[in-house]
């Protein structure tokens, strides 16, 4: 085993083999260096105390919950292209906690009757006392509400593409939601009950399906059969593809995920969702895991691929200790391996709980292979252990990391885009944890986060880390006021930044996702800081140029039109009241002959100036919004092309389908510069074989052209809004709109074929956000 990290290791580093993780990410940047972290308002403030594990989670597509003892709060990042305030864009949403009572059923109602009489009266006080002091077997002791933990699944698992939401209350109950239209939260499927069913089925037996010898009078065995389905914490696996076969005996590819349940006598449950995840019902028993950890305390996914060897596992902490990883079969998955024994991560029983377990997936900068980092927090310590597999097999290399906190570890957060721990105390600081590579281990650098000032003295209560590392969100209590405490403690979310926005410029021209939702929050700061300056960066705006010179992605265009669409709310900030206003206030003033000369003179070159600057910015509205017009055909010819393709190659005959084909080629005609589209159209008017098909107002049945592609209007001055990804006339009341509310597209229609639902099931072709 490695030894522990000292505090700050540059000295004790051999120079030779220290490779920092991802020097790109932090130092490497293009448009200035990293600053001190900020403060973004506003500041939200809590209706209920936090409560639970770990009372924040951040999405990967930007939702916030915070869970409380009333309620899951939910906050979701907006980047608003159609806002000019400089404060962050949040909406907010909630789940109430269930209104009913919750009881777990353990077996017959009169035997459960006959054993709370028995053991609630038993002569022993050790027997009787523990049966009193179980809130979940003997509940009328008073049962806690709240949250207790939730949990989001990656994206593109529900039928908007978004994050399932999993949430588990005090009272035990485990439950899974998915946002309508982000208006409200819908409960798809509440797990403990199912389970709960099938533990009746199969009459409460482990595993090896041996029913129980004993009954509800025993009390050993009244306490495993409500252990045995009471979760502790959940959290999803990756999205895996299976082999499906249909009814015609074709394989067709189907997404699914895993929900794995930690109970508290330390099985593991294992639920399957097969995606989109619409439909409560069709969620599927997987599979239970007997760890053999009798006080486990927290979960975490282990999972590794590197070309073709892929593996996964689940994480198991304990109050006790030890940690280590639970095999789990992947039957149909293709290329996925399984561990032969659990592997034992650290099996020291020194009585510090694991808790705040993560696992993120690293490459080895020195051997060039995929790893696997491990954290948890154990006191006032951060457990960590590196994880790599060689030709010899699995190698663990672990230690702690000593000298943090004076106080037990609350929370800890990681950033995955250039790897960083964040650890937050009850002794009120937080830390940020570098790790960096050696031959055959790692070391972390320390380092204090610098919080705002209005941050200072309170105490913290958990921290996450948005998707790109862009803010760390903290929930604190309000702090005192006026030097004294305040009479009811409230609970404040705060959002800090932890990179500059010339930083995050930096990382979205480079990103591999070449998708602008999915880095929402890195475009953020970019918008703050145009918003502020009222002017696009030259360097980005010059950086951005050239790449697309180099390679013309729609990415890129995209991201050149959110600059410019924010550039012009910028210049629509209203101006600051002008000086030379005269003032409502009654007051008198005596003024001198030669101050009134003075005066008409100051006044009349105010409103010369106030007239050209104002002409000015005119002027410059309006050369933006022609920019912003380029930008978006340039994007829209581009998508134009794209569904001409694909109606080229699904449709064998001319017929008359629901894409506008004559419109879009006419529309495509009015560039003649354009050589790829002059051969598209040559092909497409060629196979229509002289058929045109218009498309028709059905109010009053004449023509629609294609004169725009935002909207259509027919000489009866009937006006339709079309579809951005099939430029289809929206003519009925229902349709998807983005989630920046910057375009529509229409539902797809039964008789439409699957090519057609495809292109309907695309993001928006400006603003690559998903149609909800």
């Amino acid at each position: 085993m490695a030894a522990a990290s000292p505090c700050d290791s540059s000295d004790s580093v051999p120079t030779n083999v220290t490779i920092k993780i991802e020097p790109d990410a932090e130092d490497g940047l293009l448009f200035g260096p990293e600053a001190v972290p900020l403060k973004r308002d506003p500041v939200v403030p809590l209706m209920s105390p936090v409560c639970g594990l770990q009372p924040l989670s951040w999405s990967q597509d930007h939702r916030l919950a915070v869970c409380t003892s009333s309620s899951l709060s939910v906050m979701e990042l907006v980047c608003d292209i159609h806002s000019s305030k400089q404060d962050l864009t949040l909406h907010r949403t909630s789940i109430p906690l269930p209104t009913e009572a919750h009881k777990l059923r353990v077996g017959p109602s009169a035997e459960l009757a006959q054993a709370i009489e028995k053991f609630s009266t038993h002569p022993d006080p050790s027997v009787r006392q523990e049966f009193l002091a179980d809130r979940v077997i003997h509940p009328s002791v008073g049962v806690h509400r709240g949250i207790k933990y939730a949990s989001w699944s990656p994206l593109g698992c529900d039928a908007s593409g978004r994050c399932l939401l999993a949430c588990l209350t005090l009272d035990h109950r485990l439950t899974v939601y998915n946002s309508h239209k982000r208006l409200e939260w819908n409960l798809l499927v509440d797990l403990t009950k199912k389970y709960s069913e099938r533990l009746k089925e199969r009459g409460y037996a482990k595993k090896d399906n041996k029913p129980p010898q004993a009954n509800l009078l025993d009390l050993d065995e009244l306490q495993r059969r409500f252990r045995m389905q009471t979760p502790m914490r959940m959290e999803w696996s990756s999205i895996y593809t299976i082999k499906q076969v249909q009814p015609d005996n074709t394989c067709l590819d189907v997404e699914m995920i895993l929900l794995a349940v930690l109970m508290e006598n330390g099985d593991l449950v294992l639920w399957k969702f097969v995606l989109p995840f619409t439909n409560g019902a069709d969620v599927l028993f997987y599979d239970i895991i007997e760890s053999g950890v009798a006080r486990p305390s927290d979960l975490a996914w282990w999972e590794y691929e590197n070309a073709d060897r892929r593996m996964s596992g689940l994480i198991v902490g304990s109050e006790v200790g030890p940690v280590k990883i639970m095999p789990v079969s992947l039957s149909g998955v293709k290329g996925y391996f399984t561990l032969r024994h659990p592997v034992i991560l650290w099996k020291e029983c020194d009585e510090i709980a694991v808790e705040n377990l993560k696992c993120v997936p690293m490459i080895h900068p020195i051997h060039k292979s995929c790893c696997s980092l491990i954290v948890a927090s154990r006191g006032c310590y951060v457990f960590w252990c590196l994880l790599m597999i060689s030709p010899a097999g699995l190698n663990v290399h672990n230690s702690h990391v000593a000298g943090l906190h004076s106080l037990p570890v609350v929370s800890l957060a990681v950033s995955q885009h250039g790897v960083a721990v964040y650890t937050c105390s009850i002794d009120g600081l937080i830390k940020k944890l570098t790790p960096t590579f050696t031959e055959n281990t790692l070391i972390f650098k320390q380092e204090d986060m610098l919080r705002p000032e209005n941050l200072s003295g309170r105490r913290m209560h958990g921290i996450a880390v948005s998707r790109n590392g862009a803010y760390v969100a903290i929930v604190s209590t309000q702090g005192m006021v006026g030097n004294f405490h305040p009479i009811s403690r409230t609970y404040q979310v705060h959002f800090v930044t932890l990179k500059t926005p010339e930083t995050a410029a930096a990382l979205l021209l480079k990103s591999p996702s070449q998708n602008l939702y999915k880095l929402a929050d890195l475009l953020d700061l970019v918008r703050w800081q145009i918003l502020k300056n009222k002017c696009i960066p030259a360097s980005l705006q010059e950086e951005l140029d050239q790449k697309i010179q180099e390679a013309d992605s729609p990415y890129l265009w995209r991201f050149k039109l959110f600059l410019v669409r924010i550039l012009h709310q910028a210049l629509q900030m209203p101006q600051m009241e002008h000086s030379w206003k005269p003032s409502h206030e009654e007051s008198k003033v005596f003024i001198r002959e030669d101050e009134e000369e003075e005066g008409e003179n100051d006044y009349e070159d105010t409103v010369r100036e106030e007239g050209v600057g104002g002409i000015k910015e005119e002027e410059q509205r309006a050369e933006v919004q022609a920019w912003i017009n380029a930008v978006e055909t340039h994007l829209m010819r581009e998508n134009i092309k794209k569904v001409l393709g694909v109606v080229y190659l699904n449709t064998w005959l001319a017929q008359n389908i629901s894409i506008p084909t004559c419109g879009l080629v006419d529309y495509l005609s009015k560039d003649t510069n354009d050589r790829a589209s002059e051969v598209l159209i040559g092909h497409i008017k060629k196979k229509m074989n002289k058929q045109t098909f218009s498309e028709r107002c059905s109010l009053c049945q004449t023509v629609l052209p294609f004169t725009d592609h935002k909207q259509a209007t027919c000489k009866n001055g009937h006006m339709w809004l079309r579809c951005v990804l099939s430029y289809q006339a929206c003519q009925t009341l229902t349709f998807r709109r983005c989630l920046l509310l910057d375009s529509i597209a229409r539902l797809p229609e039964p008789e439409d074929p699957e090519w057609i639902k495809k292109i309907l099931q695309a993001s928006c072709t400006l603003c690559d956000s998903p149609m909800i």
